[in-house]
């Protein structure tokens, strides 16, 4: 059941802005200094660990308790890690999952914000323009070589925006293409908890606990272009059945 905010709650969330800010800040310099003394080759290492090194605290702050279960051995290894996305907290879960080797897709609006533009373009994240799906698939083409290469997993929201009707919203195909282009297994992690903490636009949340799921790898090698609908369809249903579940789970206690 929904519930507004209480006085406090408001507060820690003020203060976590206020943090995640200053963190940001503080970090830029850091990231721009070890990126130039190891001549680009720290940037795995800097989005590993400055990432979960600034959502972790900032949660913290405004209350929300994070937990990270591993259901997998995969977890790590190359592959396209896809995220349920309905809640602004979805940005500070997905940073604090602490994937090696990761690199995000996010929505080009983002650079409007000059922290995620100065940051994001120092360390090679991907910002596509949502709206136009063959532009954004073309952008993630343009990554192949790179991500391939240097051995990178990608993480990106099939669902595109958080604003949508229903738990789970409609999957595009630019994750699901991208894994039968890079020979990669798609990885599904279901955050638990974030949409009801944080629901749709506000950048505010409510405290309580929100929990990443990190769940088997889906192999995609024998998946074809043609038959692309009906995976795509059936990743989306696990979802479906993961926010099921967890939504009646409380009843049965």
């Amino acid at each position: 059941m929904e519930r507004n905010l209480t006085p406090i709650e408001y507060l820690r969330n003020f203060l976590g802005i206020t943090l995640f800010v200053i963190l940001f800040i503080v970090i830029i310099p850091i990231i721009f200094v070890l990126l130039i003394l190891t001549w680009g080759k720290s940037t795995n290492f800097i989005i590993t660990h400055f990432a979960p090194g600034i959502a972790k605290p900032v949660m913290w702050v405004t209350g929300v308790k994070f937990n990270r279960e591993i259901h997998t051995d995969h977890f790590g290894k190359p592959a396209i890690y896809i995220i349920n996305h309905s809640s602004t907290l979805d940005i500070l879960t997905m940073m604090a999952v602490g994937v090696p080797d990761i690199r995000f897709v996010a929505k080009w609006e983002l650079q409007y914000f000059p922290f995620f533009f100065l940051v994001g373009r120092l360390t090679g994240q991907v910002f596509i323009k949502r709206q136009k799906s063959e532009k954004a698939i073309a952008t993630l083409k343009k990554t192949y070589d790179r991500v391939k290469r240097n051995k990178l997993s990608v993480m990106i929201a099939p669902e595109g925006s958080r604003k949508h009707e229903g738990v789970i919203g409609p999957f595009k195909k630019g994750a699901f293409r991208m894994a039968i282009d890079l020979n990669y297994p798609i990885v599904p992690i279901y955050f638990e908890g974030n949409n009801e903490l944080s629901l749709g636009g506000s950048i505010l949340a409510r405290s309580g606990s929100v929990t990443a799921h990190v769940h088997p790898p889906i192999d995609t090698s024998t998946w074809k272009e043609e038959t692309l609908n009906e995976h795509v369809q059936e990743v989306r249903a696990l979802y479906l059945n993961w926010a099921g579940v967890r939504k009646k789970a409380p009843e049965n206690h």
